[in-house]
Formats: C-alpha cells, structure tokens, sequence
C-alpha cells in the first residue's frame, strides 16, 4: 500500500457521531444517510480525544506509572467536563471517585479510545505499551488490555504501509474474524470487548475505503457507535479521510474537542512512523 498523508484521530470521532443514532436503534443495513440530523458526538469521543490529550502533554522517557496517571488524570478531567454524553455505570461511578482505581473491565470502552497510541508509537512494542497504559486507569482486565493493543497495533500496521492481508494475519491471530452477512441478523448489543472486536475487524476487513469501514460498522447492529468508532480507527490509517467527511463531522463538535482533534493531527496525521513527541504543552 502506498505511503500517504493521513489524519488521526478522526477515525474514531466520525464513527462515532455515525453511529451514534443507532446505539439503541440498530439498523442492519448500509443504506443509511452518513450523518443524522439526530446524530452526536458520545464518551466515544471524548475519551479517545482525553487520551490523545494526555500522551501529547507526558514525556515518552516518563515512567509507565506516570503515563498512567496523566492519562487517568485526562479521563477524569474529560469525563466530568462532558458528564451525560454515554457512559457506562461502572465509569460514572469512577468518576465520582475522589481517588479513583481501575475496576477490571473488559468492557469495549478500552479499544474504542486508544488511537493515539497507534498514531504515537514508533514500533509494534511502543503501541502495545501505550495502548495497554490507555486501558490501565479502568480497564484492567486482560480482555480489556487484549482490545487497546491489537487496535493500537492494527492502527501502527496500516500507517507505516502494512497491507490488508498482512494486518488481517495479524489479525486473526487474536481474534477470530466472523463474516458479516452472516452474524447481521443475530447480532445483539454486547459492550465486551470479546464480542465487540472480531466484528470491527470484520467491518474493516470487508470494506473497500473509509465510508464503506463505517457502514459495514453500522450496519451489524449492536453498539453501533462504539464499533464504528473502533473500526474507523483502523480505517482512517489504512485508507485516510475524505476532507468532506471531516467537514461534516466538525459541525458536531464543540470548540475544545475540535481543537485538540486538529492539534494531534497536525502533529501525528502522517504515515510513515512518526515517534512519540517530547509533548506538546497546552
């Protein structure tokens, strides 16, 4: 695959705000308009861009307990700054927390936020570290972890040129990767990251650009936001991003999260490998 100028971080913002209609009325289809009157931007978002955030703002010679700690420091600082965009009882109970602990989930709260770390590595190690300090703060289960990595890893794999084949062997050394005409119908509404990620790998892995990424995402029904915004994660390294796609989806963030999103991709949005940066201080 030839090397290309990409964005970051819009992968996950776009299949969010997507799918974000369909979270509680699933559609199973593609045929559906991109962007809803009544569509949003959810947790989905505003997590992803808090880890971004965090990794910008922390030295990559910091230690893993203070990358950590900027990053549950983020999620706080986000989660309570947007309370009613989605979360899960689990997390609204974290953040009420004054001095909050990582509660085991293996939830697909993990995977859906952890971009930047496929953006920022410098290796398939580097993502795998970053990735797993992203789940950290909450989701601590192995399962959990398990989710970020292999995301951040596909993520780093189609930025620095990896073809499809090449990411699904990777792949499906993880997860077994199911065909999507036949789990649509039977598919139900799960937040496991174990159910959750053979079928945002199967939205990718049957698509033929971003768009087409995110339909497929949608269209399996389920937590259709929380899908799309993993599977657009993927996409939008291995494919980029029509500028008039992005177009339409700053029409659905506010001024801070526009901000932030646009910072990290000007600093990250390139293929080719860029490392992690010595941060970018607010």
């Amino acid at each position: 695959m030839e090397m290309k100028k990409c964005t970051a971080l819009w992968g996950a913002t776009i299949g969010d705000i997507v799918g974000s209609p369909y979270e509680f009325n699933n559609l199973k289809s593609k045929d559906f308009p991109l962007f809803s009157v009544i569509g949003f931007f959810t947790d989905d978002t505003a997590m992803t861009v808090a880890v971004a955030d965090a990794l910008m703002n922390v030295s990559p010679d910091a230690s893993d307990e203070v990358i950590a700690g900027r990053i549950a420091r983020r999620l706080l600082d986000y989660g309570r700054h947007y309370p009613h965009i989605g979360y899960g009882h689990l997390f609204r109970e974290w953040l009420k927390t004054e001095n909050p602990a990582p509660y085991n989930s293996w939830g697909n709260g993990a995977p859906m936020r952890c971009s930047a770390a496929g953006w920022m590595a410098d290796s398939m190690e580097s993502a795998a570290r970053l990735a797993r300090l992203s789940a950290l703060p909450t989701h601590n289960h192995p399962e959990g972890i398990k989710a970020a990595v292999v995301t951040a890893q596909l993520i780093y794999l189609a930025r620095t040129g990896e073809s499809m084949d090449a990411m699904r062997s990777f792949a499906e050394k993880h997860y077994a990767v199911p065909v999507i005409d036949e789990i649509r119908e039977s598919y139900h509404f799960t937040e496991s990251s174990m159910e959750t990620m053979p079928v945002v790998l199967a939205a990718f892995f049957e698509s033929v650009s971003f768009e087409d990424t995110i339909r497929n995402a949608v269209s399996v029904g389920g937590d259709s936001d929380t899908i799309a915004a993993i599977a657009g994660s993927i996409a939008e390294a291995y494919y980029g991003v029509p500028e008039e796609i992005i177009a339409s989806a700053e029409n659905y963030l506010d001024r801070h999260l526009l901000t932030k999103i646009t910072t990290f991709s000007r600093y990250y949005g390139y293929s080719a490998g860029r490392g992690m940066s010595s941060g970018v201080e607010d």
